[in-house]
Parts: C-alpha cells; structure tokens; sequence
C-alpha cells in the first residue's frame, strides 16, 4: 500500500500557481487513508493530489504547494489536526484556504469544536468518493471567488490611491507657477485670504512683502526673453530659499513681481525677510549693466504689517505694501522699505 502511495508523496520542486486548478493537500498519518484519498480522486484529472503524513511539516507543505483546499486529519500523534488549522489561520498564505476535517468520530460536539475553530467542512472517514469530490470542488470554488474578490479589491484600492495621487499632483500643478516654480497668483490670493482669517481669528500679526526685479525691461531688451525668465527663475529661488517658516508663501504675483506673505510676522521681522531677500538676490551677482541700471540684477521690496482687524481686509495690506514698493523704487531701487498699519483708518504709517 506505501508503495502504491509512493508517486503521489510531494517533491521539492515548487507547484507554479495556476488560478483555475483544484490543489488538494491531505494531512494524515496513516497511509492507507492517504491511499485511498489518492485512488478516489485518480480519476478527477484537474485534480492535484499532495500528501503530508506529519503535522509538524503540515504548513510548510501547505506553504510549497499551495492548495485551494486541505484534508486534515483530526486526531495525529505528533500534532493535534485543530492545532494545525489554528496555524494556517494565523499564517498569510494559508489563511483563507477550506480545511475539511476528516475523522472517524462522528460527534455533534467534536463536530462544534471543529466549526468554532473556524475548519470549512466535516467529513467522516472515509466518506464516500462522489461526495469527497463534490465537496472538494464546492470548497474550491468558494476559494476561488474570494481570492477572486480579494484581487478585485486590491486592484480597486490600488487605482483608487493612484487616482488619489494623481488628483494631488494635478492639484499640486494648479497652484504652481508653470516658469518659477512658486505658487501661482490664483493660490496666493486662497492662500492669503485664508491665513487672513485665520489671523483675524487669533489675533496675531500679519505682513505681506511685494518684490520687483529693478529694471527688468531693460534686462529683457538688453539679453533676450529667454534671459529673462532665467533671471526670473534665480530670483524666486532666492525668494523661496530666504523664508525659513512652513506657513511663508512665495508666489509670483505677474510679469516680474513676487509676493510673500508672511503669517506671524509683525513689521520688524518683515524687514529681516526683506533684507533678507535683497541681499540674497544681489549676492546672485547676475549681471545687467543696461543704461540706467546697476551692475547687476537687484530687487526692490515693499511691505506692510497690520493686526487683523474687523473692517479691514487682506487688500488694503497688499495695497500699502505696493505703495511701499514705489516708495522703495523712488528711492533709488535696490531696497525694502516697510509699512505698518496702525487701524483701518491708517494705513500710511511708514516704518
């Protein structure tokens, strides 16, 4: 009888997974049972037949030669059958596949035990062949569906996260200025109005700085658009590189002027960013030498910095900053003058 048995014992070579085949794996220590499990199933040819007579390599067999169902033996001398089904539930690749256990008790209580232990199906030994295939096959569809169910579901939340993702790239490019880099005017004036109110809210500090490339026309006539939108593109890397906060925006405003808005930040820490950015810009040390302009490309900057207050609204700051900045302009270029506004009704205190 072992050696009628012989053939079918698993080999080490990996069983290549094939969605639409019925595995069959029997745990048993006794080989005449493996025996006869083989012969009532010899004649079902889409059936594969594995057999494992020890539960101490019940899972790893289970592991190699993934079966869509399992036979397990209930009672074995080395590992109880419902201690083995605990082990393929716990284990990932065994988790889901019908057990079937076969036992030669048939007991309404041994038969409960098993059902709570979360076992398939029940069979005594030896059932009878035609019914051993159809519940096989019965299991094996189960299976099938829900590992069926179970693709459908990963590849549904794969394309639900890669659509999630490319909503925030799309969402990310809306806001973004398609030369500089920097947020797009249409962001900075959502982005303004809501840190606005969150300021109004909290009764904190708030300033804006507007900055003008000095005698950019002359630079576009003098080297060409394309030098141009390179100065452009160095100029708002050095505005992006001099604010060190996550809540301050740089955003290009139009043509060759950018704002910043800067939450928290009453007018003296304005003039830090301000000057901050300045210098940075100059020390870029491009140069421009066009008639009526300096040795190298510089920037003008205009601030203002208000408390928030009830009537007064996020453009009047962006006004009093652009009135800074021509100030700043008459003056000579190349500076930052900043502004504070005292109430709604005063916003030309100059700082």
């Amino acid at each position: 009888m072992n050696e009628a048995l012989e053939p079918a014992v698993d080999t080490d070579v990996d069983i290549p997974p094939d969605e639409s085949a019925i595995v069959v794996l029997l745990v048993d220590d006794q080989a005449m049972i493996g025996e006869a499990v083989r012969r009532a199933l010899a004649e079902e040819t889409d059936i594969q037949f594995h057999y494992c007579a020890r539960g101490s390599e019940a899972l790893a067999t289970a592991l190699r030669v993934s079966p869509t169902v399992i036979l397990q033996d209930l009672v074995m001398p080395d590992v109880e059958g419902l201690h083995l089904v605990a082990d393929y539930r716990k284990h990932a690749g065994t988790r889901d596949i019908p057990v079937i256990v076969l036992s030669s008790k048939d007991d309404a209580a041994v038969k409960s035990e098993c059902f709570a232990a979360d076992v398939s199906d029940y069979l005594v030994k030896l059932p009878d062949r035609i019914e051993l295939v159809a519940r096989i096959r019965h299991h094996h569809k189960a299976y099938l569906n829900l590992r069926q169910r179970d693709a459908a579901y990963r590849a549904l939340s794969e394309s639900r996260h890669k659509l999630l993702d490319m909503n925030r790239v799309l969402q990310r490019l809306s806001h973004v200025d398609g030369l500089t880099g920097l947020s797009n005017r249409r962001y900075l004036d959502e982005y303004l109005d809501m840190e606005w109110r969150r300021s109004a809210r909290e009764l904190g500090e708030f300033s804006l700085l507007m900055v003008d490339v000095d005698n950019f026309k002359q630079y576009n006539d003098g080297f060409g658009h394309l030098a141009g939108d390179e100065v452009l593109k160095r100029v708002a890397q050095a505005v992006r590189d001099s604010l060190h906060r996550p809540a301050d925006l740089a955003a290009r405003f139009g043509g060759e002027e950018f704002v910043v808005v800067l939450p928290g930040t009453d007018a003296n820490g304005a003039r830090v960013v301000a000057e901050r950015i300045r210098r940075r810009v100059e020390a870029l040390g491009v140069p421009h030498g066009a008639p009526g302009a300096g040795l190298t490309v510089t920037v003008s900057l205009g601030g203002a910095s208000v408390m928030p207050a009830k009537g007064l609204h996020s453009s009047e700051l962006l006004a009093a900053a652009d009135a800074a900045l021509y100030e700043a302009k008459h003056d000579g270029k190349n500076r930052a003058v900043v502004r504070e506004i005292a109430d709604p009704g005063d916003n030309a205190t100059h700082a």
